[in-house]
């Protein structure tokens, strides 16, 4: 049984393992979106939703600047730091996780990521996955309203501008189909068909004259 266990072989051995998950979560921590296979997205999506739990954990200590912080916010911002760093080791990654992502996520308790599948790698056929974080909750509802707001306007100037006059037709039509009038009042004009009296030849010879 495998009690106590927890994570991936890949193949590989122990320190290839933590460098290639450690390179991946600062990836991931920089670009906020990478693709790779799906057992490995996984096990990256654990490591780095850990490596955001530390930072969140500061709460509102991550708002205040540096001078402001108190002897005991300083250590505590120090200690949440070097655990960070046992997983990612990049100082950029670092740096934009306590900077930019942490504060993001202080009202949300775990899901930080989400991995979506994009099908199978060409060549070997093994399944691949975006691992992204999640963008920011009140971004979101910002950016629908102004979206829909631009929609709309689109539509009614479309409307104004082709569809105006979009009520004539249908009151020509009935007018036409009532009295037989056009929209100007003139009456219409029969067809040539109707009016016309076509003269049928007769299968009489015409009388010869007398002389």
């Amino acid at each position: 049984m495998r009690h106590r266990r927890a994570g991936v072989h890949l193949s590989r051995t122990s320190a290839h393992r933590k460098a290639l998950f450690s390179n991946l979560v600062a990836a991931l921590f920089t670009n906020e979106r990478i693709r790779t296979t799906d057992a490995k997205a996984k096990e990256t999506r654990r490591l780095a939703e850990r490596t955001i739990t530390w930072a969140r954990r500061l709460g509102d200590v991550l708002t205040k600047k540096p001078d402001h912080r108190s002897p005991e916010e300083s250590a505590r911002v120090v200690h949440a730091v070097r655990m960070a760093r046992r997983v990612v080791r990049d100082r950029g990654a670092v740096v934009k996780l306590f900077d930019e992502l942490a504060p993001r996520y202080l009202g949300r308790r775990g899901g930080y990521t989400r991995v979506v599948k994009v099908g199978q790698r060409p060549g070997d056929a093994a399944p691949m996955s975006l691992l992204e974080l999640m963008p920011d909750e009140q971004e979101l509802p910002k950016q629908d309203t102004a979206d829909k707001g631009k929609e709309k306007a689109k539509d009614k100037g479309a409307r104004q501008e082709g569809g105006g006059g979009g009520k004539q037709p249908a009151a020509e039509a009935k007018a036409s189909a009532a009295g037989g009038k056009t929209a100007a009042g003139k009456p219409a004009e029969k067809s040539a068909g109707k009016s016309a009296k076509v003269e049928k030849p007769s299968g009489r010879k015409p009388a010869a004259k007398k002389k």
